[in-house]
């Protein structure tokens, strides 16, 4: 019998919810407890870390899983090397629902980087207004350069005070062309720092960019061990041995 568990978080992994339960499988979807609200899924339901590599392989154990995907977010690599690891201790089956990144298009204005600090050093000296969309847990490195006029999106309000001053949007997506291109105006954006998490539902700022002529320094994504991979819910219905149906 199947016993399924998604390490969730992202729209992929809800899609992919959304089409374990319809297919009447067994499943546990994981949140990281980063995001305070999340959303509701058709499948039980637990919220938090799991304890490293060890608490991981216990749970998979003690929860008698047989599958584990990871959807977690690209830049989760944390989670994605524990659960390589867990898997691998437990002889459990893993496979990762991983969106393909952006690729540079014409008229885009990149400046790649490794990692987040890199972000902070590539902003130049000279005041700009800036939006960082790259996630609350990542901002400190900007402390740095704190001439600059920082706009920051959060899903939740945050909770302990910014190690800068910043206008705080609080806001979910996915978000439009339309809104992305309405908010860089209004704020007066002059530079973004973005993660290339890939997928659409953040593209919109990226294509707003583009459109505007706006400079992006873009973090590349993390390395991670060697897994199978798969960029739609599709493959990995298909590797539990279920087809999808895909919005009926």
């Amino acid at each position: 019998m199947t016993r399924a568990l998604i390490l969730g978080g992202t729209s992929d992994a809800s899609q992919l919810a959304v089409e374990i339960a319809r297919a009447g499988l067994e499943a546990v979807y994981s949140y990281g407890g980063r995001t305070r609200a999340p959303a509701d899924q058709p499948l039980p339901t637990r919220i938090g870390g799991f304890g490293g590599v060890s608490g991981l392989a216990d749970y998979i154990r003690q929860e008698g899983i047989t599958h584990v995907i990871d959807a977690t977010h690209p830049f989760a690599a944390e989670m994605s090397r524990n659960a390589v690891r867990a898997c691998k201790e437990t002889g459990t089956p893993l496979i990762a629902l991983e969106r393909a990144p952006w690729d540079k298009m014409s008229g885009d204005d990149w400046i790649e980087v490794a990692d987040v600090n890199a972000a902070a050093t590539a902003l130049p000296e000279t005041p700009a207004n800036v939006f960082l969309a790259i996630g609350r847990q990542h901002i400190a490195p900007f402390a740095a350069k704190q001439q600059h006029a920082y706009t920051l999106r959060f899903v939740d309000p945050p909770e302990a005070p910014l190690p800068f001053p910043a206008d705080v949007i609080v806001s979910r997506g996915p978000f439009t062309l339309d809104g992305e291109l309405d908010m860089l105006r209004t704020r007066g954006i002059a530079r973004i720092v973005a993660r290339n998490s890939g997928g659409d539902g953040a593209r919109a700022k990226i294509d707003a960019a583009r459109m505007l002529g706006q400079p992006v320094i873009m973090i590349s994504r993390p390395k991670l061990p060697e897994r199978l991979r798969v960029e739609s819910v599709a493959d990995v219905m298909q590797w539990l041995g279920h087809s999808a149906r895909l919005g009926a």
